[in-house]
């Protein structure tokens, strides 16, 4: 077996690319755009004047930390549920979403520190709840005052972000102890695979209760604090993790063709194109649930939400296009392309498909942040686009560096045999 992989220059380059083009977009952020000017009040209300530019800065920088941190994270809860599954399929490819998994720890502080910045620093245009004097004359912010406060979202935050970073550190530890320990015995295998589960458990447990429900809501959802949806945590979910088994996707056919990952088929390739397939219908039902049941029901509380992106029948919104882009990207070529067996078992469909939903649920997360916060400036700038390579380069770096320090396969893993003998 060929355990050892090493980078290849092209892939340095791009790596280190990405994080010079995404440091260069920073460092003209700062200087254009005046992060740390002074929010004016009604700056929430109103844009459009001198802190639109300060305003796009910290809206970019959320999208793109939370979006991203998401992605990465999703991982971990791959091989959680497929833990606790007994799912052997997934073994022979299990260190690709352990390497991607272990830049939670970088992503989580960057984006901790973001979120400090945007809640310590007083950013109104992008949190109105920060807004002390608007709390205290509308009962509905004042209503939602018991979390939605900076010391509450500032506890939470760490408290999260932590936990992610220290369970999945567990779990990818004991999947590296295999390779020290060697060969198990059947008792050894059993009471490591139940140690597996139960520490998997804790993990599930711990992602339903912040990424199924309360941290979408108070990172994404409290931009626009008077309205609410039941299901918009588990839509963020629905994002994240399809675009989450994409990023999977893209490594597993890049080891493969570097001629790593021996064990991997297209068998494998296939359940994995199953998931971005299910979760992109899965996506869209909620999606859509959303939507229509707003849409019927049409109270004026919940239809603003709508309305400010893609207007009314008299006169169109200014995030219109991209709201319909991100429906056709996230199902309908999911849905074309993806539906067939064959499809799923072509690395250069699958490639192409795993980019494109990648960059759709970046699409998805642009609209859930930009228009609660930039109002009617909807076009998008280069920056947004800057500020996206930095992170992707950081994830480049992050995984290739997990990559090159263990071994590709978990070789003494007890279902390693079930996973090479998969067939769907």
């Amino acid at each position: 077996m060929n355990q050892k992989f090493e980078l290849t220059g092209s892939y340095k380059k791009w790596t280190w690319g990405l994080i010079v083009v995404g440091v260069l977009a920073l460092l003209y952020g700062f200087i254009m755009f005046h992060p740390f000017s002074p929010v004016s009040h009604g700056a929430h209300g109103e844009h459009g004047g001198e802190h639109t530019s300060s305003t796009r800065f910290w809206a970019v920088l959320l999208q793109n930390s939370v979006y991203w941190l998401l992605v990465v994270n999703a991982s971990m809860f791959f091989i959680c549920v497929t833990t606790m599954a007994m799912g052997g399929w997934q073994v022979a490819l299990r260190r690709v979403p352990e390497a991607i998994s272990s830049v939670v720890p970088i992503l989580g502080i960057i984006t901790f520190l973001i979120l400090m910045a945007i809640v310590w620093g007083g950013r109104t245009d992008i949190y109105h709840w920060l807004d002390t004097e608007a709390v205290a004359n509308d009962h509905i912010l004042k209503g939602k005052s018991g979390f939605l406060n900076a010391k509450f979202y500032t506890i939470w935050s760490a408290v999260t972000i932590l936990l992610w970073w220290l369970l999945g550190r567990k779990m990818r530890s004991m999947s590296l102890d295999t390779d020290k320990n060697g060969q198990m015995d059947y008792e050894t295998g059993k009471k490591w695979i139940w140690k597996n589960t139960v520490w998997a458990s804790l993990y599930t447990v711990f992602f339903g209760l912040t990424v199924a429900s309360t941290i979408p809501w108070i990172w994404l959802m409290s931009i626009d604090a008077h309205w609410y949806s039941t299901m918009y945590s588990w839509y963020t979910f629905a994002s994240t993790f399809v675009a989450g088994m994409s990023l999977v996707a893209l490594y597993v056919i890049y080891l493969k063709n570097r001629g790593e990952l021996e064990y991997v088929t297209e068998e494998h390739l296939h359940d994995v194109g199953k998931f971005m397939f299910a979760f992109s219908v899965f996506w869209t039902y909620l999606w859509f649930s959303q939507y229509m049941l707003i849409w019927y029901s049409n109270q004026p509380e919940e239809t603003k939400y709508f309305i400010q992106r893609i207007g009314t029948a008299d006169k169109a919104g200014p995030y219109k296009g991209i709201f319909f882009l991100n429906l056709i990207l996230n199902f309908l070529s999911p849905l074309l392309i993806l539906m067939k067996k064959g499809a799923k078992r072509n690395w250069t469909l699958v490639s192409f498909m795993a980019v494109l939903i990648i960059f759709g649920h970046w699409i998805d997360f642009y609209q859930m942040v930009m228009p609660g916060t930039l109002k009617d400036h909807a076009e998008m700038m280069p920056f947004e686009f800057g500020i996206a390579a930095l992170f992707i380069g950081i994830i480049m770096w992050g995984v290739g560096r997990y990559l090159t320090k263990n071994p590709l396969t978990a070789k003494n893993h007890p279902f390693l045999k079930e996973s090479m003998i998969h067939h769907t």
